[in-house]
């Protein structure tokens, strides 16, 4: 049996059900996937991004603690962030179902379809 993703350092359950919502079921699938590749499927499937999940992941990756990330390294992140962002364009509907994540309410696409 795979080891869940939330058994890498400083991810949790939340970050464990968005590798879900986007297809990474398992902490050995994760690595193989790498921060970057790992981080625009989480973005392709509705998460919202945001920098401190990004380098969360790359440090937990790593094996460090998430606030070992300072200086030109932290730098240097933000600029993979913005280049990752940036690669993802967020349909609408896909937008919605971020959002409707954020407050805790979630629909399947099928619910966003017209008949």
């Amino acid at each position: 049996m795979s080891d869940p993703v939330s058994s890498i350092l400083n991810l949790g359950p939340a970050f464990e059900q968005a590798c879900a919502r986007a297809g990474i079921h398992s902490a050995q699938g994760l690595r193989e996937l790498g921060p970057d590749a790992a981080y625009t499927k989480l973005l392709q499937s509705g998460s919202r991004p945001h920098f401190i999940g990004y380098y969360v992941l790359v440090m937990g990756l790593q094996g460090r603690p998430w606030n070992d990330c300072k200086g030109e390294e932290k730098k240097a992140l933000r600029k993979r962030f913005d280049a990752i962002k940036a690669s993802v364009s967020t349909a609408p509907e896909m937008q919605i179902i971020a959002d409707l994540d954020a407050i805790g309410v979630r629909v399947s696409a099928a619910d966003l379809k017209p008949e």
